[in-house]
């Protein structure tokens, strides 16, 4: 895995629900939750958006931006984010070059079927541009406590 920790994290340029062009060298000097996620209005990364939400006013305050990146369309992350308010920026990947470029596209087992899709981690980068920590065991319906734990650990 070339993805790791104390490492420059790789370039991502994309556009998110709104039509806005996304680059992560956007949000130089800030700390950054990069989360990949595999699906719009799925359970779990329904929990997990909702969960970053309800939290976003204190991940805010502790300076933490929070991006979330789906293989989804724009509109469907446009939809998505109406149906849950949700105040971040969803980044559309349907060419694959930012999930490719952060190792999460890979094989998934689901009710006896395997398949390719995108993992469920999420990337702490801090205001260099570098990975200081990655949480692949993300708990969707805690995952803001997950990353404000880190950050504090730090």
């Amino acid at each position: 895995m070339s993805i790791q920790i104390g490492k420059k994290a790789p370039a991502i340029k994309g556009v998110d629900q709104n039509g806005n062009k996304i680059s992560l060298s956007d949000f130089k000097g800030e700390k950054v939750a990069l989360y990949f996620y595999p699906k719009d209005n799925t359970p779990g990364c329904t929990a997990q958006a909702c969960n970053l939400e309800e939290n976003s006013a204190l991940l805010k305050k502790k300076g933490i931006v929070v991006i979330g990146v789906s293989t989804d369309s724009v509109a469907s992350h446009k939809k998505f984010e109406t149906k849950f308010n949700l105040s971040f920026p969803l980044v559309a990947d349907e060419s694959k070059d930012i999930v490719t470029a952060y190792e999460v596209w890979g094989e998934k087992k689901f009710m006896g079927r395997t398949y390719m899709g995108t993992n469920r981690v999420t990337f702490l980068i801090n205001e260099k541009g570098i990975i200081e920590h990655v949480i692949d065991k993300v708990e969707t319906k805690n995952h803001a406590a997950q990353i404000l734990a880190v950050w504090e650990m730090a």
